[in-house]
């Protein structure tokens, strides 16, 4: 069979990949595209988009409970699940065909089927016709899986992963969700706020790990206070099929808890997918479960290249789609700009919504720098009061000695959108100066971004 030959050929669709893909297309280079499933990954299919659909209609549904205090009268709120479920999925499948709109637009390539590399520069796809690609640049997006605990393997019926959790067809009474990430933690909001008595468990000492812990603190006592029971430093030695229930033994510091459920839902952190590359042909190597790879993104094998999920944390599509950008730009001869780990925002968008970028307090302060933390509660925010929805705070960390912005940790409303004031503050290196010397509309949420500048240097007005 005569190979085909393009200048990049990337194995992947997600949000890494066919962004990617359609920046090495418009610096005029040859692309294919390789997917197995659907385009736009997981993040677009099963993940970011329809799960945000899913929790915009929690919202909606919150929204509508508390209207009494805005002087509206409405009645019982009755939610069509099928329907919600249905607007989710319509959702991604728009988005969907708008990516491969895009593609088209750009002149990509697109084969679907399985990818393998048969040596460096050499790709082999099984697909209804099967075709062998060669390329001196390929960039491998395959994302990642949901990791499983021993035991505990997912059966799509009562131990759920994200996939199963998005798409239930009724809501379980009682649900235990094993995992305070962001994942785990969005879907305990989202099921309580429609019903469900929901336990999570965290094996460590705080739910959302990565967070700063005054952050997490406060929205755990948040979670707490809307009816969800939570527990830390917490193990499951035991989920066991009970009929049609589940039977859970919970390890704690003051003893073994035993608890019922109707369904499980792991969100125990994710692993690449890189047994299937044909990995072993190449020099291409891994590190607990990812793929090793340089500032450049490119793998220990000349000319292959590893981005998103698959290249390891923090597993979130923005930075996915950067590095896409970043690589083919690599790949052109221009001179990339690699996403920085310390630069990339997180957010988790349950309620109250949590979101941060940087280092937390105790980083900071680790890493030897002399800090100053400010802090601003939502209660001293006028668009807040406004809204009905003042509970959050706004914590910012600066270096002592250069008014460097360290980090930003924020939890309360709409929080996930205003994180990126900041990471565009990062970017340009602003200092506590110029962030205090900027004009901040009112009334906005915005503004308590400001008078946590302020409040770092003892200039908060509204406190």
């Amino acid at each position: 069979m005569t190979a085909q030959r393009y200048d990049v050929i990337i194995i992947g669709g997600g949000p890494g990949g066919y962004v990617a893909a359609i920046r090495a297309a418009q610096l005029g280079l040859t692309t294919a595209l390789v997917e197995r499933d659907a385009l736009g990954g997981i993040c677009l299919n099963w993940g970011c988009i329809p799960t945000k659909a899913l929790l915009h209609g929690a919202d909606i549904v919150r929204e509508i409970r508390t209207a009494a205090m805005h002087g509206i009268d409405t009645g019982p709120v009755s939610v069509d699940l099928p329907r919600m479920v249905a607007r989710s999925r319509s959702v991604a499948q728009q988005l969907n065909r708008g990516v491969t709109g895009l593609l088209k637009k750009n002149k990509v390539t697109v084969i679907f089927g399985d990818a393998r590399l048969t040596a460096p520069g050499h790709v082999s796809v099984d697909s209804n016709v099967p075709v062998t690609l060669m390329s001196d640049a390929i960039i491998l997006a395959t994302g990642s899986r949901p990791r499983a605990l021993p035991g505990m393997e997912p059966d799509g019926t009562h131990i759920w992963t994200a996939r199963e959790a998005m798409t239930p067809a009724s809501l379980p009474k009682r649900l235990l969700v094993i995992g305070a990430g962001a994942i785990g933690i969005e879907f305990a909001s989202w099921y309580q706020t429609l019903g469900c008595a929901v336990t999570v468990i965290e094996m460590l000492p705080q739910i959302l790990p990565t967070e700063d812990a005054e952050i997490a603190t406060l929205a755990r006592a948040a979670f707490e206070k809307a009816g969800i029971t939570i527990h830390t430093a917490t193990t499951i030695a035991a989920l066991r099929r009970n009929g049609e229930m589940l039977q859970a033994t919970l390890t704690t510091a003051n003893g073994p808890i035993e608890g019922s459920f109707d369904r499980a839902i792991l969100a125990v952190g994710v692993t690449g997918n890189v047994e299937t590359l044909g990995l072993q042909h190449t020099r291409v190597a891994t590190e607990r479960g990812f793929i090793r790879t340089d500032a450049n993104a490119e793998t220990d094998e000349p000319g292959i290249y590893a981005i998103g999920d698959v290249a390891g944390p923090p597993c979130l599509a923005h930075k996915a789609s950067h590095a896409g950008i970043a690589c083919a730009e690599h790949i052109a001869g221009l001179d990339a700009h690699p996403p920085r780990r310390d630069r990339i925002a997180g957010c988790t968008y349950a309620h109250p919504q949590i979101a941060s970028i940087g280092m937390t307090e105790t980083a900071a302060t680790a890493a030897g720098r002399a800090v100053r933390v400010g802090r601003f509660p939502l209660i001293g925010n006028g668009k807040a009061i406004a809204i009905g929805d003042a509970e959050g705070l706004i914590k910012t960390i600066f270096d002592a000695a250069t008014g460097e912005l360290l980090g930003a940790h924020l939890v309360g409303p709409a929080v996930t959108e205003l994180i990126q004031g900041f990471a565009i503050a990062m970017g340009l290196e602003c200092t506590e100066a110029d962030l205090m010397a900027t004009v901040f509309p009112h009334p906005t949420l915005s503004e308590a971004m400001h008078e946590s500048v302020l409040a770092a240097y003892g200039r908060a007005i509204h406190i």
